[in-house]
């Protein structure tokens, strides 16, 4: 492949994954689209609602958004468009600048959404996605199967019918099912129970079929039914929406503007990257698709700049549509373009019809998507592991559940950071010397091998930098105080820093005082450059580093105290006994 193509590719990242479009996977991208389509209607106003925006935006925004960061992003089953953390953040932050609703609030609205996207694909370009590596499997795994429960308890009030306030935390809303049920509208319940138990059945038994339209379907018509036979029990539908095309529009560009929104902007843009990645790399997991920190960055930054132009609020990764996308059979973002394609027109015929679509039917319907997005067999696995990964798991986890979304997030990544950080600042130290019971005298660190009194051999597995220095020394210290010399095997040393560096310049100066000497063996080029560039191989001493442990032990013994090599019954090394590694060699393996 040309540097010319790779670049294109780069560019238009569209280009990776569009030969996978072909006539079979199109069929499911155009299933999945119309399913994601239909289920934005009833979401894209609520969402509206909450962020205080007229109902027709929430629709808007899960048109152009979700066409630009299907085209520019990663992941494949992303879908972006309004969601309801970013809503809540953006009633937040412009609530005191505006009355929400007002033609002042909107137009904020859309300017904070052009700051917003701005940022991120400033942060896009910056190559800052590589933050999205600090957000550990464990993290995603917790967090999707904490953000499952949110979404069904979000629609546990329509599918019951009870009285639950809007805002209800988790254990309030389970707190007032429990001691309300006895009050729980039946036909919502039977509603709710035919649209749930449709959609497994036929996903079980017509795998072929959309299930999730035919379990609308089945609930919309069953609604329709009820009200005709008990017209006095009320049956809620997502009623009737607006029919229009997303208007233009434009931000406001004032300097008072963007400073007033400036700090708002900048907790809304990070909170709907990470929600954004996190879904996406949720996803992944599951498709086995590697996610482009990068890419996703910039992708959902150009789906801001280009919403806010048409009418478009604040979008990111929804985990609702994200979900339903996956869990129809979606291919490649195809499924999402499509969808934002058909949106309008589906608007125009449906729109009026969705008055007959009970919101029971539509709980039903997320019920099934949060079941999809728990996936108990990574959780068993991480159970079973290690305890720093349960740690993280039900950390997030739980506070996915009794914490704001964004916060959940941040938490699991800032334990999976401490975690990272305190492996790699005590990196593995292991002393070795020569096995007698080896031929060709492979070194072992079993601790039944007696080591030279004049010279340890230590190998170091891990990056030398200033958090792992003290571990190190004192590591080295306990093994290697009563031997003058010391021989460091450092080809497990990835990394060194000035700290790490200077570590060593101190430590060989400290052994030559002793009239002994410190040794680097097998170092790594960019250990080597550190060392040049900061010249503390005038410290070390050229004559000290080497690139073999033969070599180095060779000549090491030579410089060891003759009078005490006399007097030693140890006899470590072949040189102790007048041979060399390639004498030995050459008796075992005669014919090499």
């Amino acid at each position: 492949m040309s540097s010319q193509t790779v670049a294109l590719r780069n560019l238009l990242p569209f280009l990776h994954w569009w030969p996978m479009v072909n006539r079979e996977n199109l069929k499911s991208d155009l299933m999945a689209g119309l399913t994601g389509a239909v289920a934005v209607l009833p979401q894209g106003v609520a969402f509206a609602t909450i962020a205080g925006m007229p109902p027709e935006y929430g629709i808007y925004a899960g048109i152009v958004p979700a066409i630009i960061a299907a085209l520019f992003g990663s992941s494949w089953h992303l879908v972006s468009g309004p969601t309801t953390a970013a809503s809540i953040v953006l009633f937040s932050v412009l609530s005191s600048h505006a009355e929400p609703g007002s033609t002042d609030y909107v137009q904020l609205a859309l300017t904070l959404t052009f700051m917003v996207g701005l940022i991120q694909l400033g942060l896009g370009l910056a190559r800052l996605g590589v933050l999205v590596n600090f957000i550990s499997h464990s993290v995603v795994i917790g967090f999707t199967a904490g953000a499952a429960l949110l979404i069904a308890t979000n629609q546990v009030k329509h599918f019951t019918g009870l009285a639950i306030p809007r805002g209800s935390s988790f254990s309030e809303t389970w707190i007032i099912v429990v001691q309300h049920f006895n009050e729980a509208n039946l036909s919502l319940v039977v509603i709710g129970t035919v649209t749930l138990m449709t959609g497994i059945l036929t996903k079980r038994f017509l795998p072929r079929q959309p299930y999730m339209i035919v379990a609308l379907l089945a609930g919309s018509l069953l609604g329709v039914l009820l009200s005709h036979l008990n017209p006095q029990v009320p049956i809620t539908t997502v009623g009737a929406l607006p029919i229009s095309l997303p208007p233009l529009s434009s931000p406001v560009f004032s300097l008072n503007t963007f400073r007033e929104l400036t700090t708002g902007a900048l907790a809304v843009a990070l909170l709907a990257l990470t929600e954004a990645v996190s879904i996406a790399r949720a996803l992944g997991v599951r498709s086995g698709q590697n996610i482009n920190g990068n890419q996703e960055f910039i992708g959902q930054g150009l789906s801001n700049l280009f919403g806010c132009f048409f009418s478009g609020y604040v979008a990111t990764g929804s985990f609702n549509r994200s979900g339903l996308n996956y869990a129809s059979g979606a291919k490649t973002p195809m499924a999402s373009i499509l969808s934002g394609v058909m949106l309008p027109p589906i608007l125009f015929l449906v729109g009026p019809w969705v008055n007959y679509m009970p919101n029971a039917a539509m709980a039903g319907i997320l019920f099934l998507v949060a079941w999809g997005l728990i996936d108990l067999h990574h959780i068993a696995q991480i159970l079973r592991s290690e305890p720093a990964e349960r740690i993280i798991l039900i950390t997030t986890f739980a506070g996915t559940i009794l914490l704001d979304l964004e916060v959940a997030i941040l938490v699991g990544v800032f334990l999976s950071l401490t975690f990272y950080l305190a492996r790699t600042s005590r990196p593995r130290v292991l002393f070795g010397v020569p096995d007698p019971q080896c031929p060709i005298r492979s070194f072992t660190t079993e601790p039944y091998v007696t080591e030279c009194p004049q010279l340890r051999i230590a190998r170091v597995d891990g990056s030398l930098f200033f958090a792992a220095v003290d571990h190190v020394r004192d590591a080295l210290q306990q093994r290697s105080h009563s031997a003058k010399h010391l021989a460091i095997i450092a080809s497990g040393i990835n990394f060194v820093d000035l700290a790490g560096a200077e570590f060593l310049a101190q430590e060989s100066h400290k052994r030559q005082q002793q009239g002994g000497g410190l040794y680097i063996i097998g170092a790594k080029d960019q250990v080597w450059e550190i060392l040049t560039q900061g010249g503390y191989l005038e410290t070390l001493g050229s004559n000290n580093m080497f690139q073999t442990k033969g070599v180095a032990i060779r000549l090491i013994h030579q410089r060891l105290n003759r009078q005490i090599c006399q007097t030693c019954d140890k006899k470590i090394f072949l040189e102790c006994h007048g041979k060399s590694y390639q004498d030995q060699i050459i008796n075992n393996f005669p014919n090499t």
